[in-house]
């Protein structure tokens, strides 16, 4: 099912000095199985979205909608619930139950910015594991889902008893991307999952994330890389101080110049040595570029034909 936001504000600390409206009125709609990005400045609202998507936080105003996890705002009572579980009383009315908290985010999964706030357990193992054994797995099963998940994101055996806290900036996020692939989850979420990567590890990141997006799921990231938004994501959406400004394709938003001159969003290289190329009569599809080696094979299929 996909993912709505309807009208959706968010305020810090209201009330107070420190008072901060982070989301302005946000309405979006995330297909299901979509591979989506959000970008905007720091500050613009990303972070403050995606929290909404697991229930980490819950909306000020308007209400969102996660499968058939309803999280809302009425009256200023926050508040969610399961539209599935709704039970008859006085003939013909119902009442929506509360749910879990936990069991939205197990369908949603959400990998924090700094990966050092999601890690605490003494080991690399017993902190990957801990989320399956949360919900329900034995000791065992939970072990041999954590060891999958760590194998995934590139981390072998040798790192299962170590301490996640003694691990470089790159180990700490594929443990914590681990902690959450290791619950199975519906919608992968993660904010700025490559910070801290060399180029490698970037690319070997984002194949796993589309190896999962192939496989049925859905992936939304925050990220302020350019080059992997042009080459991995189906959709983008475009925040800027709490509001959202456009929700489009990467090949629309990058051909978009205006938009991209008011908003100091930089498209790729690669893009813009396509698009220099177009413009110097090389009949380009830019449908087919998506980073340098896609550009060299647009190239030389032009060349033959």
């Amino acid at each position: 099912m996909s993912i709505k936001l309807n009208h959706v504000s968010y305020t810090y600390s209201p009330k107070t000095p420190f008072e901060y409206e982070a989301l302005r009125d946000v309405s979006l709609e995330i297909k299901d199985r979509s591979f989506l990005a959000l970008i905007g400045e720091t500050g613009s609202g990303k972070s403050t979205l995606v929290q909404h998507l697991n229930g980490l936080i819950l909306p000020s105003e308007g209400e969102v909608q996660i499968s058939h996890y309803l999280l809302s705002c009425e009256n200023g009572k926050r508040k969610y619930v399961d539209l599935d579980r709704q039970e008859e009383f006085k003939g013909k009315k119902y009442r929506k139950k509360q749910f879990n908290i936990r069991n939205l985010r197990k369908y949603a999964g959400l990998v924090f910015q700094f990966p050092e706030y999601q890690l605490f357990e003494e080991s690399v193992l017993k902190d990957v594991s801990f989320g399956p054994k949360n919900f329900g797995a034995t000791d065992e099963e939970a072990e041999q889902m954590a060891k999958d998940a760590l194998k995934l994101v590139g981390l072998d055996d040798s790192y299962l008893p170590r301490s996640p806290f003694e691990l470089s900036g790159g180990e700490k996020r594929r443990v914590a991307i681990a902690g959450i692939i290791a619950l199975n989850p519906s919608v992968l979420i993660l904010d700025e999952p490559t910070a801290g990567l060399d180029p490698q590890g970037e690319k070997e990141m984002m194949e796993l994330f589309k190896k999962i997006n192939d496989a049925g799921k859905s992936v939304i990231l925050v990220t302020h890389n350019m080059d992997i938004v042009l080459k991995y994501v189906d959709e983008v959406v475009v925040m800027h101080d709490g509001k959202l400004l456009k929700q489009t394709t990467p090949l629309k938003l990058f051909q978009d110049e205006k938009f991209l001159t008011t908003t100091a969003i930089e498209p790729p290289f690669v893009f813009k040595a396509a698009k220099a190329l177009i413009s110097n009569g090389l009949n380009l599809n830019l449908n087919n570029v998506k980073d340098i080696p896609t550009l060299v094979q647009e190239i030389k299929r032009i060349k033959h034909e």
